[in-house]
């Protein structure tokens, strides 16, 4: 047992100490088919099987990854159910990781969809009757008092990044309790497919304290606490105990992505923990930025400045107030204005309406620099006209609110509408992109959070885009990861951004795309790495000395390769 084995693929990023070729000591045998790190299938060659006591245990056949990534291919192709390919794909993962991860990096605009939104939803949804193996960390209000030694049952101690949810708003389907764990695992693997972040460095943790859902209480296969959600003190202290035994287990520069936690607690955690630690929430922070890439590519096929806008949300939840206030602190940068001034560019439109001044009595916090001077709206159609804003965008969670008048409105007021129907999965998108072409005549740059197929509209093809936060998040955790921060910047976002509408070329607008093709996304991550890490340097965020020369070659060198290692 224990031969050592020579990886000629770095493993990825940590802390960059670049070490290649490193050893390590790998199991044998029965054990090895069965540890998805190392285990190679029929790739195994002839004198590995014979220095780790595989001869017998596999067919003789000796095969080439490529030929098992066409294999899988092919039977995951035959699926006609979405969640049967997820449930392929997861089976994969828990096999054979290397492959898992060639083949959603090499087929990842075919994959995306399948191993992310949309197919993730349903999987939360079913997740107690699908449930096999655990995947990540459970903590629950049962182990409050010791966070920390369930911390230290995980196997892994390099850990460089943690997604955690509490289950309370997965994607557009509400409280999914315990089965929410479906989305940190699923976010973690394009951490490492699109982010080159190495899986042994990730951690998929769900906190479990209760759930409302009536619906998974009364279910003989719920995998969670059977109990109602704890609230207040109870609550916010087994959030203070994880967060503290998170920074002991793992030190100061572990990056914790909080993922589909509920407004009220999304907001509070964020602005509790990031002067304290290296916190990030892609529901508000990595929304915000892939929207505003997107808005700042579209400036070229709009015309104008960011601040010759005007913008009209309908939602104002953690997504919309994100994305307005990094919209918001864009312009006052440029510009040079006072981020109050920045912000009357953007108007937000709830469940009640128009988000007014005189309506400030009644609304949340984080709705306050929202409400403008302006009589009482109730309904987005006459919010539309009577602002006349040039891009209207929907975090609402509520499908089909862009009616055919609304697109209609928005049309009559601009020669080139930017419709941006951004809730998740596809059945909550404020349109279709379908919709959006035909009622606006062929006029509009429409991009969703969800996948949609090109439309044909009197002859012309349109590509929609799809504002997917996975272009950011990876190359945004790479590029902490790297430079060793200790804290996220708002100016990290904006660097973020930037990159990511960089990466945007002539022939994607040609197109009517204001997002480059996920085909590319390793090279994206890398130049949105870079970007951030610049900005880390710049800001003194970063902790890795000396500064790289070239970072975006940095970046590129701290990526994990799912290729198979040579075992000696």
């Amino acid at each position: 047992m224990g031969d050592g084995v020579v990886d000629n693929n770095n493993g990825g990023v940590q802390g960059c100490q670049l070490v290649t070729p490193w050893n390590m000591s790998i199991s044998s045998g029965h054990t090895l088919l069965r540890d998805p790190r190392h285990n190679k299938g029929l790739a195994f060659t002839e004198r590995e099987r014979h220095a780790h006591y595989l001869t017998g245990l596999l067919p003789p056949i000796i095969s080439t990854q490529e030929l098992q990534e066409k294999k899988v291919m092919q039977m995951i192709r035959q699926y006609e159910v979405p969640l049967q390919r997820y449930i392929a794909m997861i089976d994969l993962q828990e096999r054979n990781e290397r492959l898992f991860y060639k083949i959603l990096i090499d087929h990842v605009e075919e994959l995306l969809p399948v191993v992310y939104t949309p197919t993730v939803g349903e999987a939360c949804q079913k997740f107690g009757s699908i449930f096999r193996r655990p995947q990540g960390l459970y903590i629950s209000l049962k182990d409050k008092g010791q966070v920390l030694e369930v911390l230290r049952n995980w196997p892994e101690r390099n850990i460089e990044v943690i997604v955690v949810t509490d289950g309370e708003r997965i994607l557009g389907l509400g409280d999914l309790g315990c089965q929410g764990m479906g989305i940190p695992v699923g976010k973690l693997s394009l951490y490492t497919a699109l982010g080159g972040v190495r899986p042994s460095a990730c951690l998929p943790i769900t906190v479990d304290v209760g759930t409302n859902n009536q619906k998974l209480l009364d279910d003989e296969f719920y995998i969670g606490l059977k109990q109602n959600r704890a609230r207040g003190e109870e609550y916010d202290e087994l959030l203070e105990e994880f967060m503290k035994a998170v920074k002991i287990n793992y030190g100061e520069k572990i990056l914790i992505q909080f993922e589909d936690f509920a407004n009220h607690n999304a907001f509070s955690l964020l602005n509790r923990y990031r002067t304290t630690h290296l916190v990030f929430n892609d529901d508000i922070q990595g929304t915000a930025s892939v929207v505003l890439s997107g808005l700042l590519s579209a400036l070229k096929l709009l015309g104008g400045t960011l601040s010759d806008h005007t913008f009209l949300f309908l939602g104002a939840g953690e997504a919309g107030t994100g994305i307005a206030e990094l919209i918001a602190l864009q312009i006052s940068k440029k510009t040079g204005t006072s981020i109050e001034e920045a912000r009357k560019k953007i108007w937000l439109v709830d469940s009640k309406g128009l988000v007014v001044s005189s309506r400030k009595e009644s609304l949340p916090h984080f709705k306050l620099p929202w409400a403008h001077e302006h009589e009482p709206i109730s309904n987005l159609l006459e919010a539309v006209k009577d602002i006349k804003p040039s891009v209207l965008i929907g975090t609402s969670g509520v499908g089909r609110q862009f009616t055919q008048e609304v697109i209609e409105a928005m049309s009559s007021i601009n020669e080139k509408p930017l419709i941006m129907a951004l809730s998740n999965p596809t059945s909550q998108a404020e349109c279709t992109a379908e919709e959006a072409y035909t009622w606006s005549k062929g006029k509009a740059i429409f991009a969703s959070g969800s996948p949609f197929n090109p439309v044909t509209y009197e002859d012309k093809v349109f590509v929609p885009g799809q504002a997917n936060n996975a272009y950011i998040f990876p190359g945004f955790g790479l590029g902490l990861i790297m430079c060793g921060a200790t804290r996220v910047h708002d100016d990290l976002l904006l660097a973020a951004s930037e990159g990511l509408a960089s990466q945007v070329t002539d022939e994607n607008y040609a197109k009517g795309i204001i997002f480059p093709p996920f085909s590319s996304i390793r090279n994206i991550s890398a130049h949105i790495a870079a970007k951030v890490a610049d900005k880390a340097y710049e800001l003194g965020l970063a902790s890795l000395q000396p500064r790289p020369n070239d970072l975006v070659k940095f970046a590129e060198s701290c990526m994990y390769s799912p290729v198979y290692p040579i075992y000696r």
